[in-house]
């Protein structure tokens, strides 16, 4: 049986991309696909590894009956061979992985939002500063289901 390996990835793995892998996880594990398909997110700075989720992201999540207790970790060179989406939440995170793409790598690197249908933003934007966690939320559970759709479409799950 064939394993579909999806990253999620922010700058400092703490706010959005923790909320994506929480979200997508929630997902799979509803559509009963979580032998199939593995989860994991990571963020391109080392600024918060080992932390947990910021306490917005966790909070949101709660609120939505996700459960959610990963930590922190940095983007390394081996995650574009383990992983077939390496999904960046906006253009500065994707421009950084794509630098660390190895030549010949058929990971595929794009934006998370890239498979939301009908969101007017491409960007997931950052929670950090202005604390708008539900406002995410609601971007990343689209960009979430969108991407759940793909994957099942492509792979014939």
């Amino acid at each position: 049986m064939m394993t579909v390996r999806v990253l999620f990835v922010c700058l400092g793995n703490i706010c959005r991309s923790p909320m994506a892998e929480g979200i997508f996880q929630h997902l799979v594990d509803e559509a009963g696909l979580s032998d199939q398909i593995e989860v994991d997110s990571a963020g391109t700075s080392s600024w918060h590894v080992g932390e947990r989720a910021h306490r917005g992201t966790r909070n949101v999540l709660h609120q939505h009956g996700i459960a959610y207790e990963g930590r922190a970790r940095q983007i390394t060179p081996h995650d574009f061979d383990r992983f077939d989406y390496v999904l960046a939440m906006d253009d500065s995170n994707l421009s950084d992985l794509r630098r660390m793409l190895p030549d010949g790598s058929q990971t595929v690197v794009r934006r998370f939002l890239d498979f939301a249908d009908g969101v007017p933003t491409r960007e997931v934007p950052d929670p950090y500063y202005d604390g708008r966690f539900e406002e995410v939320y609601k971007l990343v559970r689209q960009g979430a289901e969108g991407l759940l759709a793909h994957i099942r479409a492509e792979k014939g799950l």
